[in-house]
C-alpha cells in the first residue's frame, strides 16, 4: 500500500466514526484541550444543514403519502426550476440596475468634467488636484478640475470641451488663418483666434498678469519698450545681436503645460490651459468624391503657441525666465549686458576679448532651454559700426535710424502739399491714424524733437489731430 493509498484509508475510518469518540482520541492524546468539547459549526454551515435537514424531511413525509414516485420526482424537478428561473431573473433585474447605475453615473461625470480631449493630449486629465497653497502664494486663482475651470471662464463645461478638443483634422477651427509679409522678405502666419477662444484667452492673460516676467524681457511687458530695451546697450564698445529661429513655435504643447504645472495647477486643469493657448499648424484641402465638399483643416505639426493669441508673448516670457536668468548670469561675468526683446538677443560689453567664449556659451544654453540661434541674423557691430538693438540706433544715444527719420519727414513733408491720399502707397486703411503713431513713436525715442514732428503732423492733416 502506498502512502497516499494509507491516509486515504485513514481518512475514511476517521469519516466513519463519531465525533465524540474522535474528540475523546484527541483528549487522550494531548491533541485538544480536555476541558473543551466540540467547537461549533460556522454559522454558514449551520444554517445550509439546517435547510438541507428539513428538505430531507419533508421528501421523507411526501415519499410515504405518494405513491407515484416518478410524479413526486418531475414535480420536485419543476418546483426547482421555476426557483432557479425566479433566482436568474433577480440575478439579471440587479445586474441590470448596476449597469444602469453605472452607466447614468459615467454619464453624470462626463457632463461634469473632460474625460478625453484627443489623442495624445488626454494623458493627465485623470488628475484633479492643485497645489492651493502654490498657488494662492502666487496668486492665482485655485482652480483644481474642469469644472472649475469653465466657471470661472464664465462657460459650460460642455463649451470648454468643444474649445479644447483637439483634432488632427477639423471641418471648424477656432483660429482665423492669414499670412503677413516680413520685412526681411517672406511671409509671417497669423493665427488669429475666434471671438469664443478670444474672450477665454484674454482671461488667461489677465490670470498670469500678475506673475510678471524677468528685469532683462522687454518685448510685450507693461512699461517697457523697444526704447527701454534699447538704452541698456547705449555707448558700448561692443554689440551684439542674436535672433531666435521659429520662436513661438518652438514652445510646443507639452512645454507650456509644463509651464502651468509648475505654477501648481493639477494636471487636468494645466492641460485644459495650454490646449486653449497653443493651436497645431494647419493646412486646408477637401477629400476628393466628398459629396458634402467639405473643407477639412489637417494639422502638420504639434500643438505649439500660434502667432496671434493675445496669451503667446506673456507664456513666451514666462518660459524664458530661466534662460533669461542664466544669459543675463553668463553676460555679467564676462562684463556685459544682456537683454531680450521677444525673440531678439542683445549683449553689450567693453572689448571683443571674450567675445568668442561668450558666444559658444550662449548657444549651449539656448540649445538646453530647447530653442535655436537664427544662422543669418546674428550680428557683432564695434563702436566704428552703426550699432542697432531693435531698430533704434545707440551708439552715443538712443536715436531713430537715419533712413527712418528721412522717410518720415519726406511722408509729413509731401502729405501737407500733395495730401494723405497721394502719400498712402502702400494703401494703409487709415494712413492718418498710421502717420499719428509714427510720430508718437518718434517722439518717445527723440523727445526733444517732439514739437517739431507734432508741428509737421498738424501740417499734413490740416491742423486737426
Amino acid at each position: 500500500m502506498s502512502e497516499q493509498e494509507h491516509l486515504q484509508y485513514l481518512y475514511k475510518r476517521l469519516a466513519r466514526l463519531d465525533d465524540q469518540i474522535v474528540l475523546q482520541r484527541m483528549k487522550a492524546l494531548g491533541y485538544w484541550p480536555i476541558a473543551d468539547g466540540l467547537p461549533p459549526d460556522p454559522p454558514d454551515e449551520a444554517a445550509e444543514r439546517k435547510q438541507i435537514e428539513a428538505e430531507l424531511a419533508r421528501i421523507g413525509r411526501s415519499a410515504l403519502t405518494v405513491d407515484d414516485v416518478q410524479a413526486a420526482l418531475k414535480a420536485e424537478r419543476a418546483r426547482r426550476w421555476e426557483e432557479s428561473k425566479k433566482r436568474r431573473a433577480l440575478r439579471k433585474a440587479q445586474a441590470d440596475a448596476d449597469r444602469r447605475a453605472r452607466r447614468d453615473a459615467w454619464q453624470a461625470h462626463k457632463l461634469a468634467t473632460i474625460v478625453h480631449a484627443g489623442s495624445g493630449v488626454s494623458d493627465q486629465l485623470n488628475d484633479a488636484q492643485s497645489d492651493a497653497q502654490k498657488l494662492t502664494r502666487a496668486g492665482l486663482p485655485v482652480l483644481h478640475s474642469a469644472s472649475d475651470l469653465a466657471a470661472a471662464l464664465g462657460i459650460s463645461i460642455g463649451k470648454l470641451r468643444w474649445l479644447t478638443y483637439h483634432r488632427r483634422g477639423a471641418t471648424l477651427v477656432h483660429y482665423h488663418r492669414y499670412e503677413v509679409p516680413k520685412k526681411t522678405g517672406g511671409v509671417r502666419a497669423i493665427s488669429a483666434p475666434k471671438p469664443a477662444l478670444d474672450a477665454c484667452q484674454r482671461w488667461i492673460l489677465a490670470m498670469l498678469a500678475p506673475l510678471g516676467t524677468s528685469a532683462q524681457a522687454h518685448g510685450f511687458v507693461a512699461g517697457r519698450s523697444t526704447l527701454s530695451n534699447a538704452q541698456n546697450h547705449v555707448g558700448r564698445a561692443l554689440l551684439v545681436n542674436l535672433d531666435l529661429k521659429d520662436f513661438f513655435p518652438s514652445v510646443r504643447f507639452t512645454r507650456v503645460r509644463g509651464l502651468f504645472r509648475a505654477f501648481g495647477y493639477s494636471g487636468a486643469v494645466a492641460t485644459l490651459l495650454a490646449l486653449l493657448t497653443t493651436e497645431p499648424p494647419r493646412i486646408a484641402g477637401a477629400i476628393a468624391g466628398d459629396p458634402l465638399k467639405r473643407r477639412f483643416h489637417i494639422a502638420i505639426g504639434e500643438r505649439q503657441l500660434p502667432q496671434g493669441a493675445c496669451t503667446s508673448p506673456l507664456l513666451t516670457n514666462l518660459i524664458c525666465k530661466r534662460l533669461d536668468a542664466r544669459l543675463a548670469g553668463l553676460a555679467r561675468r564676462a562684463g556685459f549686458v544682456y537683454t531680450r526683446y521677444a525673440d531678439d538677443l542683445s549683449f553689450s560689453g567693453p572689448d571683443r576679448s571674450l567675445l568668442g567664449p561668450l558666444l559658444g556659451a550662449v548657444r549651449r544654453i539656448l540649445h538646453a532651454e530647447g530653442f535655436t540661434e537664427h544662422p543669418d541674423k546674428t550680428h557683432v557691430m564695434g563702436q566704428a559700426q552703426r550699432q542697432e538693438v531693435t531698430g533704434l540706433v545707440v551708439n552715443t544715444a538712443v536715436g531713430l535710424k537715419r533712413d527712418d527719420k528721412r522717410r518720415l519727414r519726406a511722408m509729413l513733408h509731401n502729405a501737407a502739399r500733395t495730401g494723405l491720399d497721394a502719400q498712402n502707397r502702400a494703401g494703409h486703411p487709415n494712413f492718418q491714424s498710421y502717420l499719428r503713431g509714427w510720430v508718437a513713436y518718434a517722439s518717445m525715442v527723440e523727445p526733444e524733437r517732439a514739437q517739431e514732428w507734432y508741428a509737421a503732423l498738424a501740417r499734413a492733416v490740416g491742423g486737426n489731430q
